[in-house]
């Protein structure tokens, strides 16, 4: 039996229907100026730019004088052995002054010093140096001292003990006349402070020779006064002729008694050579007890005795005043002489001179500078705001 289902034509297979999508809002074409691009003008090329143009166009020639010295003492130190070179060469008083002048070199003092005999404000103002590294008009002398240490750089080598010092103007003869002012003014500055010091070492010792030459005066007035009001020279020399005046009448007065004495075993009282012996003893022991009146006088007080104590106590005053301002007079001449040889002065051997070409400004230096920095916040601000955009 036919299959009648079998003869009938397949039906025809049906495809899935196409799906289009829905009308909307089309995306947006990309713009023609990228922000990275126009952020790379702004940021890179606008000021690269504006600094091409001030450090090649605008951008005043500024001429250096330099100048080397050294300070070195009157007399060199003993050498030490070498690991204690550094710490002495830290420690002397030449580095010490070296690093005041260095001081000095940038510091108002200075700028008043130079001032005296510079006109720093014409110098640095002058309407030759374009508007950016001239002294500002008018300038106070705040502005003075913070735009002079940008025009001079001074600093201390410790290795060569060598004070290196760099002064820049507008022109080269200016620069030279700037380092010549500098080079006084610090030869000034280290002469007043060696003679301060000199000063300071020898007032000590100063001081001690006038307190015992006003010591030896005092004892030397009252020597001289005991000798006006006794009306003796030497005291002690005349109780000294005194005593040896009293021994020999003592002598002769023993030797006349005695005399007497031998006399009188065959003389009578009354004869003659008897009684002008007699005599003679009368008159030496009056004389005798007219010297120890003299030399010992109860109306006195005492006055012969205490006057050779008082002599005597003062020749020991003396004679101790005496070593005392031999003593002070030998310290001063050894702090004269150690002073001498603590003495400090400038020893300069690159002196300043006429520059031929200028130094400054570094142009393309600073302009690559310029191109670095500004290329690196450029491009530091773009992966900042790269990391952003991805974190959102």
């Amino acid at each position: 039996m036919l299959n009648l289902r079998a003869l009938r034509p397949a039906a025809p297979r049906r495809f899935p229907a196409l799906v289009h999508p829905a009308p909307g809002p089309q995306p947006r074409e990309r713009s023609r100026f990228q922000p990275h691009i126009v952020s790379f003008l702004v940021l890179v090329i606008a000021p690269l730019t504006l600094a091409a143009i001030y450090w090649l166009g605008v951008a005043s020639d500024q001429y250096v004088s330099e100048f080397r010295f050294m300070l070195r003492a009157a007399e060199e130190p003993q050498p030490a052995p070498d690991w204690l070179n550094t710490a002495n060469a830290a420690q002397s008083q030449a580095a010490l002054e070296s690093r005041m002048v260095v001081e000095y070199a940038t510091s108002r003092a200075i700028v008043d010093d130079v001032g005296k005999t510079l006109d720093l404000r014409q110098i640095y103002g002058s309407s030759a140096a374009d508007w950016w590294a001239r002294l500002p008009d008018p300038a106070p002398v705040e502005t003075l001292v913070a735009y002079w240490r940008t025009r001079v750089d001074a600093f201390y080598d410790p290795g060569d003990a060598t004070i290196v010092v760099a002064v820049r103007a507008f022109s080269p003869e200016d620069a030279l006349a700037v380092a010549r002012a500098v080079v006084a003014a610090c030869e000034q500055v280290v002469n007043d402070v060696s003679l301060k010091m000199r000063h300071d070492a020898l007032r000590q010792s100063e001081g001690e020779v006038a307190a015992a030459e006003a010591r030896l005066g005092k004892v030397l007035a009252e020597i001289h006064a005991l000798r006006d009001r006794e009306g003796m020279i030497d005291p002690s020399k005349t109780a000294a002729a005194s005593a040896d005046t009293a021994a020999r009448l003592q002598d002769e007065l023993v030797r006349a008694n005695t005399r007497l004495a031998t006399l009188r075993a065959y003389m009578h009282d009354n004869s003659p050579t008897i009684t002008v012996l007699k005599a003679q003893i009368r008159s030496l022991e009056g004389q005798r007890h007219a010297l120890a009146a003299a030399v010992a006088s109860p109306a006195k007080g005492d006055a012969s005795s205490g006057t050779v104590g008082s002599f005597e106590a003062l020749e020991s005053e003396r004679q101790f005043a005496e070593d005392a301002y031999h003593h002070a007079l030998g310290g001063l001449d050894r702090a004269r002489a150690d002073a001498d040889r603590q003495q400090v002065y400038i020893a300069s051997f690159v002196p300043p001179s006429l520059a031929e070409a200028a130094l400054y400004p570094r142009r393309w230096r600073a302009i690559g500078i310029v191109v670095l920095v500004t290329f690196a916040i450029w491009a530091i601000g773009g992966l900042m705001l790269q990391s952003i955009r991805d974190h959102l």
